[in-house]
């Protein structure tokens, strides 16, 4: 189970270092079309709208699966150790459940409305429904992530 999860860090890793890179090109494309011609760019704004989306909800799942999110820990720190794996469980079982729900189950429920109603972006194009699909995506990261630190 290790070694899955070290190939699937390195894969959300490349991946976000592509998002990223894909980005900076993008917004430098924006800014040299706007003020080096006279025509700038349509799609760009939308595109690392988009990628933005991407980068943070993926990301957000990648430093959870790494537990460097972040996280208020003054008064856990005071704790007990004891009172301390209490309140790491109650934290792991609360993230669990809301990737469950909110990110797996409704985001998946998102995507599939938005490709029912075949929402299109305005400029690009594309499918909403393949912007949104990073929802339950980082969703099922997280629910894998939170399964495997329990086993820990």
């Amino acid at each position: 189970m290790k070694q899955i999860r070290i190939q699937l860090d390195k894969i959300v890793e490349r991946l976000l270092v592509l998002i990223l890179s894909i980005m900076v090109i993008n917004v430098l494309w924006q800014v040299f079309t706007r003020f080096f011609t006279s025509n700038p760019s349509s799609f760009t704004d939308e595109l690392a709208r988009y990628l933005m989306i991407w980068l943070g909800i993926l990301g957000a799942a990648y430093v959870t699966g790494k537990q460097e999110h972040v996280a208020i820990d003054f008064f856990i720190k005071k704790f007990n150790p004891r009172n301390r794996k209490i309140v790491d469980a109650f934290v792991r079982i609360s993230v669990l459940i809301f990737a469950l729900f909110g990110m797996l189950i409704g985001g998946g429920r998102l995507v599939y409305i938005t490709l029912k109603l075949q929402q299109y972006s305005p400029s690009l194009q594309i499918p909403l429904a393949l912007v949104y699909a990073i929802i339950p995506f980082s969703g099922l990261l997280i629910i894998f992530y939170q399964l495997i630190q329990t086993k820990e």
